[in-house]
């Protein structure tokens, strides 16, 4: 980020929350105005809501029931939220302000609600994965991202509506309803995660997590036009996360800015001994990395299947967006990466499938009405997977793993549309299960490959299509890039400033 770009934006930043200590927070962006009253706190950043606890300009309960009252108002017609735990935010919040009073701040999440989707394990709170099959279960134990949120000070409040066992991108099947997209409530908001790629861009939260297989971070992300990050494989626990899928399961953080997102993710990520997927890998400071000078980064263009079959209006705006990160870089060029990504969709299919089914075989036994049809559907086709085939699929894995490594050598990131067509209406993509399918297959095209690599990957808005609704840039770097990654993402999104533009609901 250029000196004056920055003097610019904390010039932003202090009169956003001169205006907010004074009870008005009312912005104008450079896509209009966002229409909000006197004590309106929800349009804040999860860092400039931050700032104002630990300044103690601003409660954490204040935050807490202004998300909850935005919750109550807008969750009938979005349903980003499958359950609320008002009363234990309520109370964290209440906590945190009795820390933060009394010069205990534990850092940049003290007091600041945050959602989670619905296959985190809580203690103690439905744990429902967006299924019938669970639309009991109380987990006894918090999933380890969960804890490390809770030591962080976060306020939890609730738990996000999902796809199915995160089992596509089709945001219409989960047992509690489809999850509508802020921009536009006929529109899909994606998946899985789609309730908390909702919930953040609605501000019904400072940000959220989400799980991502074949990309189900990124697509709500992009979307909603949001900011999505799927980390290294690895680097953040799975342990108390419904599984998809062992070999290819990410947790990430959803976020409205990139630097929220890598606040969130410092929270989250580490070595967990008890989780066999972690791997132990360096944690430097993210929100520090994103002040350091790109203009010497290399950036990589891998036209080759990325650019398949791409609408004409994502091309076009991420033709703008390349513009715009050739001038704060060191230039792009385009790239052949070791091997095309569809050569791998048997890889991705094979394990992909294979474990869901070993997961799901003793449900799938019991009580298959349980599922909803296009899930039930989907798990069954890991039956049909063989022995000889899945273990070929983890071997090919860990080559492709390794293999992708080679394609960072002359470059140091890669930039790609997230999802090569605009979303479809929830009409459209429900029409049948035909429809669903090749749908789901348009948004994962993106997606889905660096899953199979491992790397770390972020989806940032990159502009709007005609009707008005978001467009992703998905920006990629080697395993453990994650600082270069959140670098090149911020400094393009402080640039371009599509994160300024909000649904108006």
């Amino acid at each position: 980020m250029s000196v004056k770009l920055m003097e610019e934006n904390n010039t932003s930043r202090r009169r956003f929350l001169k205006a907010a200590a004074a009870g008005s927070t009312s912005l104008v962006t450079g896509a209009g105005q966002i229409k909000t009253g006197p004590g309106d706190l929800t349009n804040m950043s999860l860092s400039e809501a931050s700032d104002l606890v630990r300044t103690r300009k601003v409660s954490p309960v204040e935050l807490t029931r202004a998300c909850l009252a935005r919750i109550e108002r807008l969750n009938p017609s979005l349903n980003c939220f499958i359950t609320v735990t008002a009363d234990s935010a309520l109370a964290q919040a209440k906590a945190a302000e009795s820390e933060i009073q009394k010069g205990r701040w534990r850092g940049p999440l003290h007091g600041v609600p945050v959602a989670l989707k619905d296959l985190f394990d809580t203690a103690g709170v439905k744990t429902t994965a967006g299924s019938a099959q669970f639309q009991d279960r109380v987990p006894t134990e918090d999933a380890e991202v969960v804890r490390r949120l809770k030591a962080s000070g976060a306020v939890l409040l609730g738990k996000t509506n999902m796809v199915e066992f995160a089992y596509g991108s089709n945001s219409a099947v989960s047992y509690f309803g489809g999850v509508n997209n802020p921009w536009n409530l006929a529109m899909t908001s994606g998946g899985s995660s789609s309730g908390s790629g909702a919930a953040v861009a609605a501000g019904l939260c400072f940000g959220a997590l989400g799980s991502d297989t074949a990309g189900s971070v990124r697509i709500p992300a992009s979307i909603c036009g949001i900011v999505g990050l799927k980390p290294t494989y690895g680097l953040v626990s799975n342990r108390g996360v419904i599984p998809l899928s062992w070999s290819l399961d990410h947790v990430g953080p959803m976020t409205r800015t990139v630097f929220d997102n890598a606040l969130l993710l410092q929270a989250i990520a580490g070595y967990d001994a008890a989780e066999i997927t972690s791997i132990r890998m360096p944690i430097p400071n993210y929100s520090a990395a994103l002040g350091k000078k790109i203009s010497a980064l290399r950036v990589g263009v891998p036209r080759e299947f990325f650019f398949d079959h791409l609408d004409g209006e994502v091309e076009a705006a991420f033709s703008e967006a390349l513009g715009v990160v050739r001038r704060l870089t060191a230039g792009n060029k385009d790239v052949v990466l070791p091997s095309r990504p569809d050569q791998q969709e048997s890889i991705r299919s094979a394990v992909r499938a294979a474990e869901a089914y070993a997961y799901h075989f003793d449900l799938v036994s019991k009580a298959p009405n349980l599922y909803q049809p296009e899930t039930l559907a989907r798990i069954r086709t890991g039956a049909e997977v063989g022995t000889r085939a899945y273990i070929q699929g983890l071997h090919d894995l860990s080559n492709a793993r390794r293999a992708i490594e080679r394609a960072f050598e002359n470059v140091d990131v890669f930039v790609t549309p997230t999802i090569i067509a605009p979303p479809p209406t929830t009409v459209e993509m429900n029409k049948d299960a035909e429809s669903s399918a090749r749908l789901n297959a348009v948004n994962i095209h993106n997606t889905s490959p660096f899953n199979v690599w491992g790397i770390p990957v972020i989806s940032v808005p990159c502009g709007f299509t005609r009707s008005g609704m978001p467009i992703g840039l998905q920006i990629s770097g080697p395993h453990g890039g994650e600082a270069v990654v959140l670098g090149l993402a911020h400094a393009y999104e402080q640039a371009a400033e599509w994160h300024k533009r909000r649904p108006e609901i």
